[in-house]
């Protein structure tokens, strides 16, 4: 059920109008990545927590975009969202 409409205010000789419209908060990042350091060989795991779920989030490594891949697994569990580096190596960094 939406709160969205016309409202009005009837008082039988006079009608006063108003439409509400209500819109949706944008999504916030409410928990940080934090910086990780890892022997090579091991994977990384890093998330981030989301005012919302069902979001659409995209990972980026020194601003080129991060897709799913043997080396790169993205992740999504609620409000969660979780990029897992594979084998990682120095290169990685």
């Amino acid at each position: 059920k939406t709160d969205a409409g016309l409202y009005t205010c009837d008082i039988g000789t006079d009608v006063a109008k108003s439409k509400v419209s209500v819109q949706e908060k944008p999504a916030e990042v409410t928990k940080r990545l934090e910086d990780k350091t890892s022997p090579a060989g091991q994977d990384i795991s890093l998330s981030c927590e989301l005012s919302k779920a069902d979001v659409n989030v995209r990972w980026y490594k020194d601003g080129k975009a991060i897709r799913k891949s043997q080396k790169y697994d993205l992740q999504q569990e609620g409000t969660r969202a979780i990029l897992i580096i594979r084998d990682s190596m120095v290169k990685d960094s």
